[in-house]
């Protein structure tokens, strides 16, 4: 399976192409940044807007992404090249609209971080493209996802592994987020879902947010006791799951495993269930 993955240099090279659409996705409601300076040709979205559905709490459906794509100018052939400020809510949104059915999706390797780092152009032009017919894609996946329910009933099956993407101190039950928040909340308990494995997500990353390439992956893993080959099943989890699809990527889309999914409603739901088992 080739990986996803494009570089900055690809980017820049191709920015120009009509059949190309750039999206950054980001964590704020607020596009200030975004309008300062951002990628050439790059639109702009708020990540709960773009991914999850309009009222549940659930992820965007395939109706409803081609109506907004097609709004945006985006059309069933289009390549789409996603980035996230930070890295993690483009790989999130990555992985939404994979469940939701686009068939040409890119993600920039390392984001708005390493594009910035490397001096390439920013515009504070905001890009209109006219809107475009985008018939509904055909019922998307959910392979890649699992429920809670699916988690609680395989506890501690020896072939399935449940990877914790979090910081040490979330996993460890210091804190419910990491130290990057200013409040700790996101959950009405700390801890861990019983018999996850420790993996931080940012382990698997250069200091530019790029992804280590693959022998270098292969380390981290082996340096954390972790052999993915060994199991049937890999299960992601962080904190609402946008740093799972960091290693729902390196693991699935870059080393080829089989099997890689992610736990979506990850610590925020888990660590607010009434009798949901935790570990500290």
């Amino acid at each position: 399976m080739p990986s996803p993955l494009v570089t900055t240099g690809w980017l820049e090279q191709h920015l120009a192409d009509p059949d190309l659409r750039i999206l950054e996705v980001c964590n704020l409601r607020d596009d200030k940044t975004y309008r300062e300076g951002h990628i050439p040709g790059a639109m702009w979205a708020y990540w709960k807007s773009a991914c999850w559905h309009e009222t549940n709490r659930d992820f965007v459906t395939p109706v409803a992404m081609a109506q907004r794509f097609g709004a945006m100018g985006i059309g069933p052939q289009s390549t789409v090249v996603l980035y996230g400020d930070p890295v993690q809510f483009g790989s999130y949104a990555f992985w939404a609209f994979t469940m939701a059915g686009h068939a040409k999706l890119r993600l920039l390797d390392g984001g708005r971080r390493k594009w910035i780092l490397e001096g390439r152009p920013l515009s504070p032009t905001v890009p209109h493209f006219p809107a475009v017919a985008y018939p509904t894609p055909p019922a998307g996946t959910s392979s890649m996802r699992i429920g809670r329910d699916n988690v609680r009933e395989h506890l501690r099956q020896p072939q399935r592994l449940l990877l914790d993407l979090r910081s040490p101190e979330e996993y460890s039950g210091e804190r419910v987020s990491d130290y990057s928040f200013k409040v700790d909340h996101g959950a009405e308990r700390t801890g861990r879902i019983p018999g996850a494995v420790h993996l931080y997500f940012k382990d698997l990353l250069n200091e530019d947010d790029s992804f280590k390439p693959p022998g270098e992956l292969r380390g981290v893993l082996a340096a954390a006791g972790l052999v993915p080959e060994k199991f049937d099943e890999v299960v992601c989890y962080c904190r609402l799951s946008h740093r799972a699809t960091i290693g729902w990527i390196a693991l699935g889309q870059i080393l080829g495993h089989k099997n890689v999914k992610i736990y979506d409603g990850s610590w925020t739901e888990w660590g607010s269930i009434v009798g949901f088992p935790i570990e500290k």
